[in-house]
């Protein structure tokens, strides 16, 4: 343990945060967790405080809006990573200036996990202020001259791949599938524990230092008609497939209720402008995370669909 930094994780309750904590922790990284205390009490959250513990994670108590709070926890490690949700994505200037301020961080991860927000081609609300508030916690961050990793995983496979991408539905489809745009842009879909330990095996590797971790790892990179060919071999059925132009979801995307319009923007930015694989990773900005820690046996797609069966 001497040698691995000491983390602390903001947010870590929240959907993708539990896994980087696990990941922390069974690494053998010395973990904190910034936790509320009205979190501490929430039945929910709670239980997930206490599987923290029981891993042997440090629980500090602490809050994002609490200056004073933070800057100590901050204090006490290394390395910070942030997976606050979208509500607090905007907030993260707060986290930038108690690093700045505390003066002994070794590396910021803030909360992004999902699309290169700096490689994003005419994204459009409402998942569009999603970007504009990762892109301007970027430029603070860079401004403040801290160190960072931006990881960029794309897809969580648990949010979409268990309705096979099939908006507002809560189950795969058996007859009929809705493909966005032609079928034939590739996306990338990530089960969430390998998000996490790709994540953690970051956070002391040089070769991740001020550059962008790219979590798109070969099988995991698709079109939605080669996802949708996986399924069908899976379940042994031939699906009726329905394509919906870019121009019919944008029209949409703005009678629709929050949720639903939320995620038609962000299968347009996927499917229609190709935004998870747009461009090449280059040693100058990023490194591929499969390629770069091979070690790690990744879930695949065919594997996680195989039990959604």
């Amino acid at each position: 343990m001497a040698d691995k930094s000491k983390v602390l994780i903001i947010g870590g309750t929240g959907y993708i945060g539990k896994f980087v904590v696990e990941a922390s922790a069974k690494s053998g990284h010395p973990t904190c967790a910034l936790v509320r205390e009205t979190t501490i009490s929430d039945p929910v959250k709670g239980k997930i405080v206490e599987n923290f513990k029981n891993l042997g994670v440090t629980i500090i108590n602490g809050d994002l809006y609490d200056h004073e709070s933070l800057l100590k926890a901050i204090k006490q490690v290394d390395v910070v990573i942030s997976t606050v949700g979208d509500a607090q994505l905007a907030d993260q200037f707060k986290i930038v200036d108690a690093i700045k301020e505390a003066g002994n961080i070794k590396r910021f991860f803030p909360s992004e996990f999902a699309m290169d927000v700096d490689r994003i081609i005419n994204a459009v609300e409402p998942v569009k202020s999603t970007f504009a508030a990762q892109a301007k916690t970027r430029r603070a961050i860079e401004a403040a001259e801290i160190p960072y990793t931006y990881v960029s995983c794309n897809y969580f496979a648990g949010c979409f791949l268990p309705n096979l991408v099939q908006t507002g539905a809560t189950a795969p489809p058996r007859d009929k599938v809705i493909i966005p745009g032609d079928g034939n842009v590739k996306a990338v879909f990530n089960e969430e524990h390998d998000i996490g330990t790709y994540t953690i095996k970051a956070v002391d590797d040089p070769r991740t230092l001020n550059k962008s971790l790219y979590i798109r790892p070969p099988k995991n990179t698709l079109s939605f008609n080669e996802l949708v060919a996986i399924w069908e071999k899976l379940i042994g059925k031939t699906l009726e497939k329905i394509y919906v132009p870019g121009e019919q979801i944008l029209k949409d995307i703005q009678p629709s209720v929050t949720l639903i319009n939320y995620m038609l923007s962000v299968n347009h930015s996927t499917f229609v402008n190709g935004d998870h694989t747009n461009f090449e990773i280059e040693p100058s900005f990023g490194v591929e995370a499969s390629e770069v820690y091979p070690d790690v046996k990744y879930t695949t797609v065919e594997e996680y669909l195989s039990h959604v069966v």
